[in-house]
């Protein structure tokens, strides 16, 4: 979801639900804790540079039951950053602590609540790199052999 689509959805609905992936729901007391966009500049394994902007939101809860953010008060800070910021609509990136560590989602709309969408990670220079997709993985179990990869001292990518 972009940040205008954000918006958009956050006229539509009063109260600011989260859900999880699981199915569960945010807190009702979250508080959004930073908002803004990031840059992220970077070289992949196969040393290509890349670029990602993202609109992005952190989530953290407290013992503070009472409190709520509602469509209106979301709006209210989105509307202070473009004062203070030029944004594109980049895609959102929303932060959120599990039981573990911090978790990155992106963000979706259910037609009631937003929806914290799971994010994943890939090898982005698999052409380059020697990991062959899995449509080409075709052999027997025992037929395995060795074969120089990505990150072998003599592929020269890592």
């Amino acid at each position: 979801m972009k940040r205008s689509e954000f918006k958009n959805q956050l006229q539509k609905v009063e109260n600011f639900d989260i859900q999880l992936p699981n199915g569960d729901f945010v807190p009702q007391h979250f508080h959004i804790t930073e908002m803004g966009t990031i840059n992220k500049k970077y070289t992949d394994c196969g040393n290509t540079f890349r670029e990602e902007n993202y609109f992005t939101f952190q989530l953290w809860y407290s013992h503070d039951t009472w409190h709520r953010l509602t469509s209106e008060k979301v709006l209210k800070i989105i509307s202070g950053i473009e004062k203070n910021m030029e944004i594109s609509d980049f895609d959102i990136l929303v932060e959120y602590q599990d039981e573990n560590t911090i978790g990155k989602f992106g963000l979706d709309f259910n037609g009631n609540n937003f929806v914290l969408a799971s994010t994943k990670t890939t090898c982005l220079a698999s052409d380059n790199c020697g990991i062959p997709s899995i449509e080409k993985i075709k052999t027997k179990i025992g037929e395995w052999k060795e074969k120089e990869t990505c990150c072998s001292q003599e592929s020269g990518c890592c």
